[in-house]
């Protein structure tokens, strides 16, 4: 069980801005860095919906822009993801393939339409080699509606008690 201040990052992806909605809730609970992962791709409109569908459907990886801050140097990454096509998204594949090895602990949150959300833990634990510590599930409707804030405490919270 880990003690004391952890340093602790959250980092996602967000192609509609309700990933980025709860990243913000959860880090202003922990007051910790957080990091927008971006590609290099245009991912707006029905074409940019379709690629990324495409990209979680056959497990695609795509390129980074440069990403700020060192895995390694923190205890928790909170990793926070849209479910497409019922996986996580290509830009954190990417990331998560690339960080595998800097990762000591991983915490896990997704926003998802319709999609089932639960399988994408396994996903995690596969490509990181470990159980990720908690996994929170947002819907859309929560995040428009702005009923996630309660969800996101408690898994903030939660993860202070680790």
């Amino acid at each position: 069980m880990m003690r004391g201040a952890m340093r602790t990052l959250v980092v996602y992806y967000s192609r509609t801005g309700n990933t980025k909605k709860v990243a913000e809730a959860i880090s202003g609970v922990l007051k910790c860095d957080m990091e927008e992962i971006f590609d290099t791709k245009n991912r707006t409109g029905l074409l940019g919906f379709l690629r990324s569908g495409m990209e979680a459907t056959f497990n695609m990886t795509t390129k980074l822009k440069e990403i700020k801050n060192d895995p390694a140097q923190y205890d928790i990454v909170i990793v926070g993801t849209p479910i497409w096509s019922h996986k996580i998204s290509s830009p954190i594949r990417t990331y998560l393939s690339r960080n595998k090895n800097n990762l000591k602990n991983v915490a896990l949150f997704c926003t998802y339409g319709s999609a089932i959300a639960d399988k994408i833990i396994d996903t995690v634990e596969a490509m990181c080699g470990k159980r990720p510590l908690d996994f929170l599930k947002v819907t859309m409707d929560e995040v428009m509606e702005g009923t996630y804030h309660e969800k996101a405490r408690a898994f903030a919270y939660g993860l202070l008690r680790i």
